[in-house]
């Protein structure tokens, strides 16, 4: 996409921003996709673009539990017996967090819901929260070939000390193993193989793609190629929040 087409998408997404805040409406927006699609990416880049807070449920979900919160200390039981922790816990963590009043112009939502017994906890969630207050709410599915997620999978590597997430394959960092953010020492998660990315995806299809027919009946869907660069799929992104 050439630059002025790119100004042009970044003042038509500006306008459309300035014009909710205006109409005093919320902006709700959901992820969906696979494991390694570039959701995490993306949503930070967006976030902070809108100028709404990114909220990631495992990061989220982790803090909580650091911070040994009454639902961090009940999590991080069912984490420590090797069990998932129950929807109505991850869900009364979420609503707590939609709740703050950095939320109250709406959110970013990442790795939430994952099921469609999720889904409809988030819509009572959201039900209750927001009252009669004018919402627009958006479920934005990143499609891209499994194929390609193998490789941005076992080529993926994120700093100790900040977080930052690079890619071998697309997004090396300048010296080999050192963030270039922090200096941090770049390190690879041990479920990031390809047995396992494979079980992932299956477990995606199993239990979180059924949401996509979920959203696309409510007409709330919006699906982009998330297949390309970390910058084009960004200025597609943006044409289908516009």
């Amino acid at each position: 996409m050439n630059e002025t087409k790119s100004i042009d998408v970044v003042n038509m997404v500006n306008n459309f921003i300035n014009e909710e805040k205006r109409q005093n409406m919320k902006t709700e927006l959901i992820f969906l996709g696979p494991p390694a699609c570039g959701k995490g990416t993306q949503t930070t880049k967006l976030a902070e673009f809108m100028n709404l807070p990114h909220i990631d449920t495992g990061s989220l979900l982790r803090a909580e539990i650091k911070a040994e919160t009454p639902a961090g200390i009940e999590a991080k039981k069912f984490i420590d017996k090797g069990n998932l922790v129950p929807v109505e816990l991850v869900s009364r963590i979420i609503k707590n967090r939609l709740s703050n009043d950095d939320c109250k112009d709406g959110y970013i939502l990442d790795g939430f819901p994952r099921s469609l017994e999720q889904a409809e906890q988030l819509t009572k969630i959201n039900d209750e929260i927001n009252g009669s207050t004018q919402v627009k709410f958006m479920a934005i599915y990143f499609d891209i070939d499994t194929n390609v997620l193998v490789e941005r999978i076992v080529n993926r590597r994120s700093c100790s000390k900040c977080g930052e997430i690079y890619n071998l394959a697309f997004k090396a960092p300048q010296h080999e193993g050192i963030c270039d953010k922090c200096g941090g020492e770049l390190t690879q998660r041990k479920d990031d193989t390809r047995e396992i990315a494979q079980s992932r995806f299956d477990t995606y299809e199993h239990e979180t793609a059924p949401l996509i027919d979920y959203y696309k009946n409510k007409g709330v869907l919006k699906s982009i190629d998330a297949n390309g660069t970390i910058d084009e799929v960004w200025e597609r992104l943006l044409q289908v929040i516009k």
